[in-house]
């Protein structure tokens, strides 16, 4: 049976890389991995031919839930920033603390950590604020190539911040895991690393303007934008999510989905700007459309991967190390992990690991947030490197891109060790859990 197992394995990952070979997307060779594994699996009938489709199409609803957060939230912060929302606050912040360095460093981390947040994708908030966060880093003297790094660290644990973490709502759904209580576990690592990110890779001045000078070349926002109306929406959003834990019993617990539409609603109805909501979604959904894609993927070829053994062969595999090794392993396995397979990662590395973590009395909740320090790491390695890739392009850096990702050393480091000591000691940081609840 094992030898079966890794003949079906082997095949998956030759299908795999077969299809980088060819230069096909990441949806794509994760695909053809899944398809490949469910007819070497029907040669050994498991399972069976008549099944194979079955498989791959329920798998794609498995994180059906996560593809509506992301779709909502996405759009959600799009109506802010083009109602001119994110270019206001990125100016008033200039304009009030230019000369106030620490501050504005750490006021420019909160813009680019809430897009990720919401929405559980680094991308987005580079999408949405890392252009005029960009030119604020810049117009304070810090070099492009660490522009792109401070983006692409800070991005990349906006995505491993409350409320939304997909790594973590892929594990704890392949787990049983219910998703709560992880607003402090995640919280407080996420905004410490970020400052320390911030003020370590922007405190050095190459060159600098005056605020006159600064003003004058930044974007205009439109006359009636006002600090109300790009904090009401955000304020109906939070205040739907506090209202039913304040109020369990008469308020309906109405889920992020619908919480992000009525906030998205909400932004559009106060934006001073007209703005086509219609064309503005489907242009959103289309540049969503690899995450989405990923999404749905990552559902088949974890049911794929189950119905053949794989998943199983590889919980054996990963409970059969040494744990100090293990340990050791992480600070590779899981960045490689999510720069080759993408959230596809979490479910083929993190879930069997947890099971594993959690069957020799690690707290599962908080071994999952310590991992989901790590994942984002692996959005700046090939093949995807996308948070990567999207820091250089809107940062403007034009020298190679291993500069740039050598410029995140530290933070990157320093990351890896919070990462790893909290799943190491998870058990003691339970009460991060019980606080958050």
């Amino acid at each position: 049976m094992t030898l079966q197992i890794g003949i079906i394995l082997i095949i998956m990952a030759g299908a795999y890389a077969l299809a980088h070979w060819k230069k096909l997307s990441v949806e794509f060779c994760m695909l053809s991995a899944a398809v490949a594994g469910g007819l070497a699996g029907a040669f050994f009938h498991a399972p069976p031919i008549g099944q194979l489709v079955r498989h791959i199409v329920e798998g794609s609803f498995t994180y059906l839930d996560v593809i509506l957060v992301f779709t909502t939230a996405t759009i959600f912060m799009t109506i802010v920033s083009e109602s001119g929302g994110v270019n206001y606050v990125v100016r008033g912040i200039i304009k009030y603390f230019y000369n106030l360095r620490i501050i504005v460093l750490l006021l420019l981390m909160f813009i680019v950590l809430i897009p990720g947040a919401l929405t559980g994708a680094g991308s987005v908030s580079i999408l949405t604020v890392g252009a005029p966060v960009a030119l604020a880093l810049g117009y304070l003297g810090i070099s492009k190539k660490r522009v792109a790094a401070i983006l692409f660290i800070v991005a990349g644990l906006s995505a491993a911040a409350p409320p939304v973490n997909i790594w973590a709502m892929i594990v704890s759904a392949g787990t049983a895991i219910p998703y709560v209580g992880f607003e402090l576990p995640l919280g407080i690592p996420v905004l410490l690393l970020g400052a320390f990110t911030v003020l370590f890779l922007g405190w050095k001045r190459e060159k600098k303007l005056t605020l006159k000078e600064v003003l004058e070349d930044m974007p205009q926002v439109p006359e009636k934008m006002s600090w109300w109306r790009v904090l009401l929406p955000f304020l109906v959003f939070f205040g739907l999510v506090i209202a039913y834990r304040i109020w369990p019993f008469d308020i309906p617990i109405m889920g992020l989905p619908l919480e992000f539409a009525i906030a998205a609603v909400v932004a559009y109805l106060v934006s001073p700007k007209k703005i086509n909501i219609l064309v503005l979604s489907r242009d959103t959904v289309k540049r969503l459309l690899p995450l989405l894609a990923t999404m749905a993927i990552v559902g088949s070829l974890q049911q794929v991967m189950t119905a053949t053994g794989v998943r199983g062969l590889l919980s054996y595999a990963v409970i059969s190390v040494p744990v100090v090794i293990l340990f050791i392993l992480l600070v590779f396995i899981i960045p490689v992990s999510e720069g080759v397979l993408t959230y596809g990662g979490a479910a083929i590395i993190g879930i069997p690991l947890i099971w594993f973590l959690d069957s020799i009395g690690l707290h599962a909740t908080v071994a999952i947030a310590g991992l989901s320090l790590l994942w984002p790491l692996g959005d700046g390695l090939p093949p995807t490197a996308l948070i990567g890739r999207l820091s250089v392009m809107v940062s403007e850096y034009k020298g190679s891109y291993w500069s740039f990702l050598k410029a995140t050393w530290l933070p990157w480091i320093v990351i890896t060790i919070v990462g790893i000591m909290m799943v190491i000691f998870s058990a003691k940081l339970e009460f991060l859990v019980k606080w958050s609840m």
